[in-house]
């Protein structure tokens, strides 16, 4: 699990389509957890997580 955080930020070559294909899926799959766990946060936030206003 270390090697893989070491190894994120790092810029390899690609050398086929089949690796550029699969490093890019590797990369969405980051973005949608990404989102996935920021989405609900934010919508807590923008909608008051708290009813303390409401009658």
């Amino acid at each position: 699990m270390v090697d893989f955080f070491l190894t994120v930020g790092q810029v390899e070559q690609i050398y086929t389509v089949v690796d550029f294909y699969t490093y890019i899926k590797g990369l969405e799959y980051l973005i949608c957890l990404l989102l996935f766990a920021i989405f609900p946060i934010f919508y807590r936030y923008i909608h008051g997580g708290n009813n303390k206003n409401k009658s």
